[in-house]
């Protein structure tokens, strides 16, 4: 059996805006657009996430709401900037083999390459950018068992390239 994990970062975030926190901040008009077009390049693929954790903050929950997917989410104060061992906690949690992951750097990028037995060849996975997607897939039946370096790449895209930017 395998798991199959969606590992999201939040969409473009708006920066000049009157937002009382880092929290609280909203996606901006490039960020929306990205959103959609991730939502729509996920239905495009053969999985689909069954179960979507996400980080509390405003940007993850309009990330995930403008992604229109049809597998429900759980916003946990957790995700907000979780370190890597945060993320495998929360991972190992999940009750679905298909899980999208939605967070923030540094974490999110240092947890994908801890994950990944081989990077993609891919220009912008060492910086992980806003949007960044990867859909890496693991040999084990329940995220209990997932171990570090052993997830084999199955994709991974950036908005811009689905946006043609």
């Amino acid at each position: 059996m395998t798991c199959t994990l969606f590992l999201t970062r939040h969409a473009k975030s708006a920066w000049n805006t009157d937002a009382p926190s880092d929290h609280a901040r909203p996606l901006n008009k490039r960020g929306r657009r990205s959103a959609g077009a991730l939502g729509n390049w996920l239905r495009d693929q053969a999985l689909q996430p069954a179960q979507v954790l996400s980080s509390s903050a405003q940007r993850t929950r309009e990330t995930y709401e403008l992604m229109e997917l049809a597998a429900p989410a759980t916003f946990t104060e957790r995700l907000y900037h979780a370190t890597p061992e945060i993320l495998y906690d929360v991972l190992r949690e999940a009750t679905q083999p298909q899980v999208l992951l939605l967070g923030h750097n540094p974490g999110l990028m240092e947890f994908a390459h801890e994950i990944v037995k081989h990077p993609p060849p891919h220009s912008r996975f060492d910086d992980y950018p806003t949007g960044a997607t990867l859909m890496v897939e693991f040999d084990i039946a329940h995220w209990a068992e997932m171990q570090p370096a052993s997830g084999k790449v199955i994709d991974f895209v950036v908005p811009r390239e689905l946006l043609g930017e």
